[in-house]
């Protein structure tokens, strides 16, 4: 087949597969849980200082490097050198390590909403343990499970993804459409009120995130919001027109994505007050999305005319359909992230770093590779359950570990850009940044936003509270995997010297 048959991609399937790839529907509620309407400067902010800038950065790496198989490593490896691109391909591997605990953990909380119409996961107190420390029994048993299915090459289950991620997308359909039918018929009254004007779009009611310090930090879910947008580099080279269609593309999907997120936690207002649902003590960033979803259900049924008790009804089957389609989308994407991730890490590295058992294919799996990490994040899963902690404290420090481990191997490549664009050497088909300052002033930009958010995301907890576990979980996480890339960098290059 030729490169211009290839070419299928127009401008509106483009703009789709972005919105897929970065759109996620549980940023909202949980959004507006932690700032409420003030959380809607910060995504317009990320949209604009990170994920503009950086999603053109990811297209010239992409059509550069298309025909290279190492991914992000080939990327940063040609641009800045081995090392630098060991340690930021290890740190991007890493996070989805800690993605893996996150989600292991907290996979129970949809499925109790689809069986049971609520988050149940709190009830969990048998033989004396507590509820946390079930979960994290629970989530090594999913590790297990899903580690010994993948191993044995069965791919039918990603069709669980596609699944997932249409119910997923009817839900954006249901908040937004409901949320504006509850909004006429209730004469356009706000469950939430703005009473103060543009003050409630940067004050947070929620006590947690009143200081300046925390409300900053808020700016690291935003950039987590735009994430998956390195997996949009690779569309290059299928986009019709690329020159003109691809840059195009990138920017409608930021605005869509942007005004998306806006207008989605905007009309959680119609239909959520913030002090009577989400200051109610069993709310956490775990299981938000479905009493958001459910009091959707109850007020939009309410306003419809029926009786108290047939609108709980209803919206306890909302609260099940969402977490029906939120544990397919999980699930899915578990399967794919539990070894996507760690190949790309072992085939587009040297293989000299790893040890022999690590590069051989079993079923087109490396599965002695699959074992070794099903048994390091067993071991994080444990630390995190077991360290203390009540059921919300312990899922807000699982989403803080990672947001901050997922969006620092941006820097990496961010960081890079400017040695990409300074190599005459590297063939670079397609160009949006046409001269160099422009490059480093992009560069320089996103590097900072994303360095600074997640700065004060890790000090934050230590400083304003005196939480200082939680500056050392989501800080030190990433310096200790930066410290073993680092060792095991050393390692090889001792080896090759022999």
């Amino acid at each position: 087949m030729s490169t211009d048959s290839k070419k299928q991609l127009t401008l509106f399937s483009l703009v789709l597969m972005i919105f897929t790839s970065v759109y996620g529907f549980a940023n909202m509620p949980r959004a507006f849980f932690l700032m409420g309407y003030a959380a809607i400067p910060w995504y317009l902010i990320g949209a604009l200082f990170f994920f503009l800038p950086y999603a053109f950065m990811m297209a010239e790496y992409g059509a550069a490097y298309k025909q290279e198989k190492g991914g992000i490593y080939s990327w940063m490896e040609r641009s800045v050198g081995p090392k630098y691109a060991f340690i930021g391909t290890f740190m991007w591997y890493a996070s989805y390590l800690v993605w893996q605990v996150n989600v292991s953990s907290t996979i129970w909380v949809p499925l109790s909403n689809a069986i049971f119409g609520a988050d149940l996961t709190h009830n969990l107190t048998y033989f004396g343990l507590k509820p946390t420390m079930w979960l994290g029994i629970l989530a090594v048993l999913w590790i297990i499970l899903v580690t010994f299915i993948s191993t044995q090459g069965l791919d039918k289950i990603k069709q669980v993804t596609s699944v997932g991620g249409l119910a997923v997308m009817l839900l954006n359909v249901v908040l937004l459409l409901g949320g504006f039918i509850v909004l006429i018929l209730n004469g356009g009254q706000f469950a939430q009120p703005i009473l103060n004007g543009l003050h409630d779009f940067a004050v947070s009611p929620n006590p947690a995130y009143q200081s300046g310090l925390s409300t900053v930090s808020f700016l690291t879910y935003a950039i987590f919001a735009y994430g998956g947008i390195e997996a949009v580099g690779g569309l290059v080279d299928q986009t019709k027109n690329a020159e003109k269609t691809f840059p195009l593309g990138v920017t409608i999907s930021a605005i869509v994505i942007s005004i998306g997120y806006a207008l989605g936690i905007f009309m959680m207002g119609t239909f959520i007050n913030w002090q009577e649902i989400l200051s109610l003590p069993g709310v956490n960033t775990a299981n938000v999305t479905y009493i958001v979803m459910e009091n959707l259900g109850v007020v939009l049924a309410g306003s419809l005319g029926a009786n108290p008790q047939a609108a709980l009804t209803i919206g306890m089957w909302v609260a099940r359909l969402v977490g029906l389609s939120m544990f397919l989308a999980l699930t899915g994407a578990f399967f794919t992230l539990i070894y996507s991730p760690l190949k790309q890490l072992i085939e587009g590295t040297p293989k000299a770093l790893w040890p022999k058992k690590f590069s051989e294919l079993k079923n087109n799996m490396p599965v002695y590779a699959m074992y070794v990490q099903a048994v390091i994040v067993i071991i994080l899963i444990l630390i995190v359950a077991f360290g203390g902690d009540n059921a919300s404290a312990f899922f807000n420090k699982l989403v803080i570990m990672t947001n901050v481990a997922m969006t620092i191997p941006y820097m990496f490549l961010s960081a890079a850009f400017p040695f990409f664009k300074k190599k005459d050497s590297i063939q670079k088909p397609f160009e949006i940044y046409k001269s160099y300052t422009l490059a480093l002033i992009a560069s320089i930009i996103v590097t900072v936003v994303i360095g600074f958010a997640n700065l004060f995301s890790i000090i934050e907890p230590g400083l304003a509270k005196g939480n200082w576990l939680d500056t050392l979980l989501s800080g030190g996480g990433p310096l200790l995997f930066a410290l073993i890339a680092f060792l095991l960098y050393k390692n090889y290059e001792s080896k090759q010297t022999k």
